[in-house]
């Protein structure tokens, strides 16, 4: 049978089970997140039911609801997506390319000009999820350059810290593409300058992204307190921007690595509440903005590693609905491949190894790949293949195409 329930309705139903509560269990966490009392237990109870069922729960219990699960209102219950207008917008600049340019070779540059950097930068950091990395390595760069050498140009001061800006963003996206495809010298080296942009213009959110990228290149590199440090750094550095929870999150997956459950419940309940406290992104595209459904990521990873493979497996399913559309078009690609690692995991763990091979071998398809992010993760499965099931063929033709993509970019070939 078809079920037809809404997919808030249906996640709240698996995260219960997940934790293997009844719904009185349910009722009874609720109650402890609760700001004011709650009805009494059995009226709750029938409440909760009518939840499952698909009747929406109202502005005063959705976050409670979230709170219980561990995530955040909006990733729960999602705001109606805006992305087709949003493209539009992005993409109207108002400009052609090369009008943009032609503007840029003046001795003065307008306002004009420089909102239209603004629109080309934002879809840049739009098309970071998807658009395939050599691509938009090329791209990035050349306008990286363009906008960098703005900098000679006759700007008032205003103007000057805003170009600074855009030239950090840049470096930023730049960045983040080259440690994508296996270039760790080049990536530290553009995260720097974007570092030295951002002090120069007086940016801290720049600034607090610059420091995400060494937890993110800490994180896949092994060096687990190295993460912890820049995250707080970052954290000291833009405590009000929504880069401080994705380095929460960083920090949770590193400790997760270390083996303390404590801090990664700390950690992720520090990002959470942050998250919770911040208005709902206008361009959920952009590489640079936490959405709502990304805390659901890092939880994932986190559960992962921690052995909690129920939620881990129920949050890797809700990754993969947020991130594909309704006609299979993946919109989170990277993403995605990450959960099928988790449910490779799960599955592998509970014996099932076809299940946990088609779910490894899918997460290694695709264009689009964070090589360093994919082979740390997929780490764990081959952890697990060679643990369980070192003597079957197909656990070792899993494990020969992992090292093959690990030769492919030297420096994260998988131990």
């Amino acid at each position: 049978m078809t079920d037809d329930r809404p997919a808030w309705a249906r996640r709240i139903a698996a995260e219960r089970q997940a934790r293997d509560w009844s719904q009185r269990d349910a009722v009874r966490a609720l109650r402890a997140h609760a700001p004011t009392e709650l009805p009494a237990e059995d009226s709750m109870i029938r409440q909760w039911k009518r939840w499952e069922s698909g009747q929406a729960p109202n502005d005063f219990y959705q976050p409670i609801i979230a709170a219980v699960f561990g995530t955040v209102t909006h990733a729960l219950f999602p705001v109606p997506s805006r992305r087709d207008g949003e493209k539009e917008i992005l993409t109207a600049s108002g400009m052609e390319t090369l009008e943009i340019v032609s503007r840029l070779n003046r001795s003065d540059v307008d306002g004009a000009t420089l909102d239209a950097l603004q629109i080309t930068t934002d879809r840049l950091c739009s098309e970071y999820p998807y658009m395939p990395s050599g691509q938009l390595l090329i791209e990035g760069r050349q306008w990286l350059r363009r906008v960098v050498d703005l900098t000679s140009k006759n700007l008032t001061l205003a103007q000057h810290r805003e170009v600074l800006a855009l030239s950090g963003w840049l470096a930023l996206l730049v960045g983040c593409v080259e440690y994508d495809t296996g270039d760790r010298h080049a990536a530290e080296s553009t995260r720097r300058a974007a570092l030295s942009l951002a002090t120069e213009a007086d940016h801290p959110e720049v600034a607090g992204w610059a420091h995400e990228m060494r937890a993110w290149f800490a994180l896949t590199t092994g060096d687990y307190r190295g993460v912890i440090s820049a995250a707080r750094a970052g954290a000291e550095t833009a405590p009000n921007h929504s880069v401080a929870v994705q380095l929460a999150g960083q920090e949770a997956k590193a400790w997760a690595r270390l083996g303390d459950r404590r801090q990664v419940e700390v950690a992720l309940d520090k990002g959470r509440r942050l998250l919770e406290g911040m208005p709902h992104p206008e361009n959920l595209d952009n590489h640079f903005v936490v959405d709502p459904a990304k805390f659901d990521f890092y939880s994932m990873d986190c559960y992962r590693l921690v052995g909690e493979d129920k939620l881990a497996r129920t949050l890797a399913e809700e990754v993969l609905r947020a991130g594909t559309d309704f006609d299979g078009t993946e919109r989170s690609p990277m993403r995605n491949s990450e959960a099928r690692v988790t449910l490779g995991v799960a599955a592998a763990r509970e014996g099932d190894l076809e299940q946990a091979l088609i779910h490894g071998e899918r997460a290694l398809q695709g264009d689009r790949q964070s090589v360093p992010s994919l082979i740390m993760t997929s780490r764990e499965l081959a952890a697990v293949m060679r643990q369980r099931y070192s003597t079957e063929p197909a656990a070792q033709d899993y494990l020969t195409h992992l090292q093959e993509l690990g030769r492919e970019k030297p420096g994260f070939l998988p131990s």
